[in-house]
C-alpha cells in the first residue's frame, strides 16, 4: 500500500505523532510504528506535517471560473485549482441570481457530481447563498434578484441538483423564513444565517427551527450593539451555531478572529475562503454575478468599494489564524477540516486522520504554511 513513513501526522485524538501511514483502496488502512509494505508517496521534511485535507464549505470559484457559471468544466477548474491549498472537498457556492442562472448552477453540479473526478478535490455539494436574503445587506449579491423564502423554489433547486444542496444562507427574519428552516432542517440541509438583519429574538426562534451555522461571521449581518446585540452578538453568544470566518485580515480584523475563536466551542468555528473567480488570477478586473470586480494587493472589490468575495486560499487562512492571532497549530487545521466536516455530516469519512476514513490529506509546512502534497481517496491531486 501506499502511503508515508516515518512522518509527523496530525492523527485523530492524538495530536501531532511520527508515525507510518498506510493508504488503501482510497482508505486510510494503517497508522503505526511498522512501516512494513508501505510504498512512500513522498519523503518528507522536519518541518512537514500531514493533516487532514482542508474543506472549504463557502467557495464561489477560482481560476477564473465561478459555480454560477454553470458548466461541468467550471466546477472542474475550481476543483483542480484548490487542490494547491491541501483542500480535498468543497460547496460549489452560488449567489442570489435570476432564477434561471441558479437553475444551470444546480443542474452542472448534478452532472458534475454523476462523473467520476479523480483529479482535483471532491465537489461535496452546494451552498445555495441566497436569493432568500434581506435587502438590507445584499453585500455584493444583486439587489434585482433578492427573493422571499420559499419551500416550493427551494425544492424545486434542490431536485434540480440531485439533492445535492447542503447549506442555504439565508435572512431568518424575512417572512416566511421560519416555514423554510423548518423544511430544511427536517430534509438534512443546515439553515445559515445570512446576509441578515436579524435581531436576537428572530434567530432565537430559527434555531429552535433548526438553523446551525452563520454564513461570514460579521460581514453583510446586523452588528452588534449593546441594547439588541443583533446577528452577530447572537452569533457569538449561541452555541449551537457554527460561525464561518473569512480569515483574510480584510473582511475581519485579527482582533475579530480573536474575539470569535474566544467565544466559539471549539468545534463551532470554521474557516472559509468565499474565494470567487479571481483566486489564482493575476490582479486586474474580473467578476461576480453580472458585476465588475476589481481585484487589487489581495482584495476584490466591485465599483463602489464594497468587498466582492475574497481571493483567500485556504492554507493561507490557516497561516493567519496561527501567526496573526496565536491560535494553536492544532486548532486552526480543525477549523479547516474536522468542523466544516461535522457542519456537512462527512465526519464520517474526512475531517480527520483515522484508520477507516477516506485517504484525503494535505502536506503542510509547519514554518511556512506550504503546501507540497494533497492526497484525495488516495490519489494525489497537487504536488508542488
Amino acid at each position: 500500500m501506499k502511503g508515508f513513513i516515518n512522518s509527523k501526522v496530525y492523527v485523530e485524538g492524538q495530536g501531532i505523532v511520527t508515525c507510518n501511514i498506510g493508504f488503501e483502496n482510497g482508505k486510510i488502512a494503517y497508522i503505526g510504528n511498522d512501516p512494513t509494505g508501505i510504498e512512500p508517496i513522498a519523503t518528507l521534511s522536519e518541518d512537514q506535517v500531514i493533516v487532514p485535507g482542508f474543506i472549504d464549505e463557502h467557495i464561489h470559484g477560482a481560476a477564473g471560473c465561478d459555480a454560477m457559471d454553470g458548466t461541468v468544466e467550471a466546477l472542474s477548474a475550481i476543483a483542480n485549482a484548490v487542490a494547491c491549498e491541501g483542500t480535498v472537498g468543497f460547496l460549489a457556492t452560488t449567489m442570489t441570481q435570476s432564477p434561471e442562472n441558479i437553475s444551470k448552477a444546480m443542474v452542472a453540479v448534478k452532472d458534475y457530481m454523476a462523473g467520476e473526478h479523480k483529479e482535483g478535490a471532491e465537489v461535496i455539494g452546494i451552498h445555495l447563498e441566497g436569493p432568500f436574503i434581506s435587502v438590507k445587506h445584499i453585500g455584493a449579491q444583486p439587489l434585482e434578484y433578492v427573493a422571499a423564502p420559499s419551500v416550493e423554489v427551494f425544492k424545486k433547486y434542490n431536485e434540480l441538483s440531485g439533492n445535492a444542496i447542503r447549506i442555504v444562507s439565508m435572512a431568518p427574519e424575512v417572512e416566511g423564513a421560519g416555514e423554510l428552516v423548518e423544511y430544511m432542517a427536517s430534509v438534512g440541509v443546515v439553515p445559515s444565517i445570512g446576509h441578515t438583519d436579524a435581531t436576537y429574538n428572530d434567530i432565537d426562534a430559527a434555531i429552535a427551527k433548526g438553523a446551525k451555522n452563520v454564513t461570514h461571521t460579521f460581514n453583510a449581518q446586523k452588528a452588534l450593539h449593546h441594547r439588541e446585540i443583533g446577528t452577530v452578538g447572537t452569533a457569538l453568544l449561541r452555541d449551537e451555531l457554527n460561525c464561518e470566518l473569512i480569515c483574510d485580515t480584510i473582511h475581519v480584523s485579527v482582533p475579530a478572529i480573536r474575539l470569535v475563536e474566544k467565544n466559539k466551542p471549539h468545534g463551532k468555528l470554521t474557516l472559509v475562503t468565499d474565494a470567487m473567480r479571481a483566486k489564482h488570477m493575476p490582479d486586474g478586473e474580473s467578476e461576480l454575478g453580472g458585476q465588475l470586480v476589481i481585484v487589487k494587493n489581495g482584495e476584490a472589490r466591485l465599483v463602489d468599494g464594497t468587498l466582492a468575495g475574497s481571493v483567500l486560499r485556504m492554507n493561507n487562512a490557516v497561516k493567519n489564524v496561527v501567526t496573526l492571532c496565536g491560535i494553536p497549530f492544532t486548532d486552526a487545521i480543525d477549523f479547516a477540516t474536522i468542523n466544516p466536516a461535522t457542519t456537512l455530516g462527512v465526519a464520517d469519512r474526512i475531517g480527520s486522520i483515522k484508520v477507516g476514513k477516506d485517504a484525503s490529506v494535505a502536506v503542510l509546512d509547519e514554518k511556512t504554511f506550504e503546501v507540497a502534497l494533497t492526497v484525495r481517496a488516495g490519489e494525489v491531486i497537487y504536488s508542488k
